[in-house]
């Protein structure tokens, strides 16, 4: 089987595409308008960027008359958003946040998740999520779409702080995965609960590979 998606339909009667590109980490983003309304909503197009400084991206689609969402405009409005960790004890939450409220509705009750304060970010985090990111804005860039509900803000960021609780830190001091069940976004309507990881390293890395695979901190430059 093989088709354009551009010019031709789709001859199964699921699209491929979003089932292909999978698992993808969910950007459970909160932010907070430049009235006070604190918004959360999840976003399935989220992905770091880079490690030094940490930078992060999210794309979001827009609303079907072309209105642009919450998280954007608040992001751009502030200059900051905040990452949380979905997981699967938090997916009814994270699901529950997905419906697009009006601005003037605060999103963590109807979510039902409480509000931590964060350290440099004026926007709330999820308390019951155990890793955090707080973002600060950096710019957006805009990609047209057949459709309004296909024109996309892709939106980056640059992570300024990061939360983790100290009961998901294994005494390697990596992050217990299989205790924090993170979830993943897949095609269609399922996510994957993510609770085995497998280790493969790379052959005949030198020190410096094997510390940026690892993920240890190698002395990065502090932020002046």
């Amino acid at each position: 089987m093989q088709y354009d998606p551009g010019t031709e339909q789709c001859p199964l009667p699921f699209s491929p595409f979003k089932s292909c590109t999978v698992p993808r980490p969910i950007g459970w983003l909160s932010t907070i308008s430049k009235d006070g309304i604190h918004n959360l909503a999840p976003f399935s197009q989220w992905q770091n960027l880079s490690f030094d400084p940490p930078m992060v991206m999210f794309a979001a689609n827009r609303h079907a008359d072309g209105r642009r969402k919450d998280t954007v405009i608040n992001a751009e409005e502030t200059g900051w958003f905040v990452w949380n960790m979905a997981t699967y004890a938090l997916r009814d939450a994270m699901n529950a946040s997905a419906v697009a409220h009006p601005p003037q509705e605060d999103e963590f009750t109807h979510a039902g998740v409480t509000k931590a304060a964060c350290m440099d970010a004026p926007a709330a985090r999820v308390a019951e999520s155990p890793c955090h990111f707080e973002c600060r804005y950096i710019s957006t860039h805009m990609l047209p779409g057949n459709t309004p509900i296909s024109c996309m803000d892709i939106v980056y960021g640059q992570v300024t702080r990061i939360h983790v609780k100290d009961e998901v830190i294994l005494p390697s001091g990596k992050l217990d995965i299989a205790k924090i069940e993170p979830i993943a976004r897949m095609g269609y309507y399922d996510y994957a609960r993510i609770s085995e990881t497998f280790e493969m390293r790379v052959p005949n890395a030198n020190a410096t590979g094997e510390a940026m695979f690892e993920g240890k901190s190698t002395g990065a430059t502090p932020r002046r």
